[in-house]
């Protein structure tokens, strides 16, 4: 056999993931072009549609223009104009009415879950989280459904609000990693069930796509019960992550019940360990969380320096909070806060 028509294994290989890259970039780009075409053709759609209705969404006359419309539509052109569909075009135009080309940064189907949101700046807030975290229409669903614009901005200023509306959820520091509560509502655990650490730790490992979804942006996973070793003792954190944003890692322990002070001087010397003996020095400072179904505040404030940037204490919860929930949560933080406030003062 000539020589010259054996083809090495690793050529056919290198030509191979050539063509697939081709294939994928040329896939994506008419991807793009279709998904630019169907929001300028829906969005076009519903401004005509205002325009009928002289920019009155709620014109009395409008469920009829609207059914007229569907029946000629559907009959000229089938599926997909349909009275709910149109009605969604026209609430795409209200709401987007100055054509922006980063409105192609998402799909249809996005943009189907964004228009249910009534407030401006929570609508904002998603589309920005959205964009800069690469969301799925499930993952966009699941992070509405959990609250998360609520749980970030209800104990927050103004300025952190407007903020978060402009430019999403920013990581400046190890604070910001931290949500109140994380919501691990796709556990398989149910709530007010008999259930130990260790089953907390293996479902989130089972179900580690959602729980790095919870944490937020920039999570990678290192490993669970990473073995610590000091002298001849050895010691287990729970979860071991590192988040490229903020370049540190974070060390996450799961604890049934309140807080004790001999969990926050584990978790303390476990960040110590991390910064001393495994943190690069152009890495930022180790992150640890308490993750518990109770926080015992009290006792991490008094257990931890006034200065404290590195270790926190959060709560979860195993269902899907109400927002009433959050804002009972919120209010019985300012609570505490004003308590200890009017204490210093004494």
């Amino acid at each position: 056999m000539d020589k010259n028509l054996i083809y090495n294994d690793n050529e056919i290989n290198h030509i191979f993931d050539n063509i697939k890259e081709l294939v994928i970039n040329s896939r994506n780009k008419v991807y793009s072009t279709i998904n630019t075409e169907m929001l300028n053709l829906y969005w076009n759609i519903g401004k005509a549609i205002m325009e009928i209705q002289q920019g009155d969404e709620r014109a009395s006359y409008g469920e009829t223009v609207l059914e007229k419309l569907s029946k000629k539509l559907t009959d000229e052109f089938g599926k997909g104009f349909s009275i709910i569909n149109l009605r969604r075009m026209r609430k795409f135009y209200c709401l987007f009415p100055i054509r922006s080309t980063v409105l192609n940064e998402l799909s249809w189907s996005h943009y189907l879950e964004i228009i249910k949101i009534e407030e401006e700046p929570k609508r904002n807030f998603y589309i920005k989280e959205t964009i800069n975290s690469r969301w799925s229409v499930r993952e966009l669903q699941r992070q509405i459904g959990s609250l998360l614009y609520e749980r970030l901005t209800l104990s927050t200023n103004k300025d952190k609000i407007l903020e978060l509306a402009l430019k999403g959820h920013e990581l400046k520091n190890g604070k910001d990693l931290v949500k109140d509560p994380f919501v691990l509502e796709f556990l398989d655990i149910k709530e007010n069930t008999d259930y130990l650490e260790s089953d907390l730790e293996k479902n989130i490992l089972e179900h580690l796509k959602d729980f790095l979804l919870e944490l937020g942006k920039g999570f990678m996973f290192v490993g669970s019960q990473v073995r610590l070793t000091l002298e001849e003792d050895h010691f287990y954190p729970d979860l071991v992550f590192y988040n490229r944003l903020l370049k540190c890692f974070v060390i996450i322990d799961l604890k049934i019940g309140k807080v004790s002070h001999q969990d926050i001087g584990q978790m303390q010397m476990y960040v110590n360990y991390y910064d001393r003996e495994i943190k690069n020095d152009d890495e930022n400072p180790t992150v640890g969380i308490l993750l518990s179904t109770l926080k015992n505040k009290t006792v991490v404030k008094y257990t931890l320096p006034e200065d404290n940037k590195n270790i926190f204490s959060s709560s979860y919860k195993l269902h899907l909070p109400t927002e009433q929930e959050l804002i009972e949560a919120v209010e019985e933080e300012k609570k505490n806060l004003q308590l200890n406030e009017e204490q210093k003062v004494k």
